[in-house]
């Protein structure tokens, strides 16, 4: 009977000790199992957050070379340059013109019943413009040299030729009252284009 009492009180000992073991270890697999959930969590939220390159696929059109880039920009350099050589050109013929279309339209009516080469060849000469200076126009400074003694006015008519001689522009300059020894010196422009290239000849000048 003590014996079987014995063996009884030590296993009711044993029992309340198993259980507390149990449920340390149960605890310990829970704590490893939300450490394990957490960490995926993280690892998850983390790369979620991680930035990633776009999808090139979904994109239209194509992005502009170099190449490309240069070409519109040497090609929007060429236009400014046009665009400003001309504003050039016809502010100078403007110039040219508010001062001396009266003189010119004068010079223009007295010549038409002249015959060429006019009573007043050796008293004009003709030296040409750097284009420079005319926004690219061709054009010739005339110069009348009163070599009389009395005042006088002049007409005078420059030609335009082409390579081949032929005429392919007239254009008229004058001067109006010269006194003895003074000299005029008014400018022949052609309105012609650069190319082909002209040459200027000084067909009539005529003294009234």
């Amino acid at each position: 009977m003590k014996a079987g009492a014995s063996h009884r009180a030590r296993a009711g000992r044993s029992r309340p000790v198993a259980v507390v073991l149990a449920a340390a270890a149960a605890g310990t697999l829970a704590l490893v199992s939300c450490s394990s959930n957490d960490n995926s969590s993280s690892s998850s939220t983390t790369s979620t957050e991680r930035p990633t390159p776009p999808d090139t696929a979904s994109f239209s059109g194509t992005a502009p070379s170099a190449m490309s880039s240069a070409e519109a920009s040497a090609r929007a350099r060429a236009s400014s340059a046009a665009a400003s050589a001309s504003a050039a050109a016809s502010s100078f013929e403007a110039s040219v013109s508010a001062n001396v279309e009266r003189a010119n339209q004068a010079a223009q009516n007295e010549l038409k019943n002249v015959k060429a080469p006019g009573n007043a060849m050796s008293e004009v000469a003709m030296t040409g413009k750097p284009r420079a200076q005319t926004g690219g126009l061709l054009a010739v400074v005339v110069t009348i040299t009163n070599k009389t003694d009395k005042k006088a006015s002049y007409a005078v008519q420059v030609d335009f030729l082409d390579s081949s001689g032929k005429t392919v522009e007239t254009r008229y300059v004058g001067a109006e009252d010269l006194a003895p020894g003074d000299k005029a010196n008014p400018i022949a422009i052609s309105r012609k284009p650069p190319q082909p290239v002209l040459t200027p000849k000084l067909v009539k000048a005529q003294r009234y």
